[in-house]
Protein backbone atom coordinates (compact mmCIF):
# COMPACT_ATOMS: atom_id res chain seq x y z
CA UNK A 1 0.00 0.00 0.00
CA UNK A 2 2.82 2.42 0.82
CA UNK A 3 4.30 1.86 -2.64
CA UNK A 4 0.94 2.78 -4.19
CA UNK A 5 0.75 6.00 -2.18
CA UNK A 6 4.36 6.81 -3.06
CA UNK A 7 3.55 6.36 -6.76
CA UNK A 8 0.49 8.61 -6.56
CA UNK A 9 2.49 11.26 -4.73
CA UNK A 10 5.24 11.08 -7.37
CA UNK A 11 2.67 11.51 -10.15
CA UNK A 12 1.10 14.49 -8.42
CA UNK A 13 4.45 16.16 -7.75
CA UNK A 14 5.51 15.63 -11.38
CA UNK A 15 2.25 17.12 -12.69
CA UNK A 16 2.47 20.11 -10.37
CA UNK A 17 6.14 20.76 -11.15
CA UNK A 18 5.79 20.25 -14.88
CA UNK A 19 2.42 21.84 -15.58
CA UNK A 20 0.86 23.26 -12.44
CA UNK A 21 2.72 26.51 -11.89
CA UNK A 22 -0.29 28.60 -12.98
CA UNK A 23 -2.56 27.39 -10.18
CA UNK A 24 -3.11 25.10 -7.23
CA UNK A 25 -4.29 22.00 -9.07
CA UNK A 26 -2.37 19.25 -10.86
CA UNK A 27 -2.24 21.16 -14.15
CA UNK A 28 -2.74 24.68 -12.82
CA UNK A 29 -6.48 25.17 -13.21
CA UNK A 30 -8.96 22.55 -12.05
CA UNK A 31 -9.23 19.84 -14.70
CA UNK A 32 -10.57 16.35 -15.37
CA UNK A 33 -7.39 14.97 -13.78
CA UNK A 34 -8.34 16.60 -10.47
CA UNK A 35 -11.90 15.28 -10.73
CA UNK A 36 -10.56 11.78 -11.42
CA UNK A 37 -8.29 11.91 -8.37
CA UNK A 38 -10.96 13.27 -5.98
CA UNK A 39 -11.77 9.78 -4.63
CA UNK A 40 -8.05 9.14 -4.10
CA UNK A 41 -7.72 12.42 -2.19
CA UNK A 42 -10.67 11.34 -0.06
CA UNK A 43 -9.18 7.93 0.61
CA UNK A 44 -5.81 9.38 1.64
CA UNK A 45 -7.62 11.85 3.89
CA UNK A 46 -9.86 9.23 5.53
CA UNK A 47 -7.04 6.72 6.06
CA UNK A 48 -4.80 9.53 7.35
CA UNK A 49 -1.68 8.00 5.83
CA UNK A 50 1.66 9.82 6.10
CA UNK A 51 2.03 12.17 3.13
CA UNK A 52 4.50 14.62 1.66
CA UNK A 53 3.82 18.30 2.37
CA UNK A 54 3.14 18.82 -1.36
CA UNK A 55 0.50 16.10 -1.26
CA UNK A 56 -1.16 17.60 1.81
CA UNK A 57 -1.23 21.03 0.09
CA UNK A 58 -2.93 19.55 -2.98
CA UNK A 59 -5.41 17.65 -0.82
CA UNK A 60 -6.24 20.82 1.12
CA UNK A 61 -6.86 22.65 -2.16
CA UNK A 62 -9.17 19.91 -3.39
CA UNK A 63 -11.09 19.66 -0.11
CA UNK A 64 -11.67 23.43 -0.10
CA UNK A 65 -13.66 23.30 -3.35
CA UNK A 66 -17.40 24.06 -3.05
CA UNK A 67 -18.08 20.86 -5.02
CA UNK A 68 -16.10 18.87 -2.43
CA UNK A 69 -18.09 20.42 0.39
CA UNK A 70 -21.35 19.54 -1.38
CA UNK A 71 -20.12 16.00 -2.06
CA UNK A 72 -19.24 15.48 1.62
CA UNK A 73 -22.52 17.01 2.80
CA UNK A 74 -24.44 14.71 0.47
CA UNK A 75 -22.64 11.69 1.88
CA UNK A 76 -23.39 12.73 5.45
CA UNK A 77 -27.06 13.22 4.55
CA UNK A 78 -27.50 9.65 3.28
CA UNK A 79 -30.24 7.90 5.22
CA UNK A 80 -28.98 4.34 4.72
CA UNK A 81 -25.81 2.74 5.95
CA UNK A 82 -24.04 -0.57 5.51
CA UNK A 83 -22.69 -1.30 8.97
CA UNK A 84 -19.72 -3.28 7.71
CA UNK A 85 -18.44 -0.18 5.83
CA UNK A 86 -19.04 2.43 8.50
CA UNK A 87 -16.33 3.71 10.82
CA UNK A 88 -16.32 2.23 14.27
Amino acid sequence: MRADVDRIEALWVAARQGYGAAGSFLFGDFSAADAMFAPVVNRLHVYDLPRRPETRDYMTTMMALPAWTAWAAGARAESWFLDKYEAI
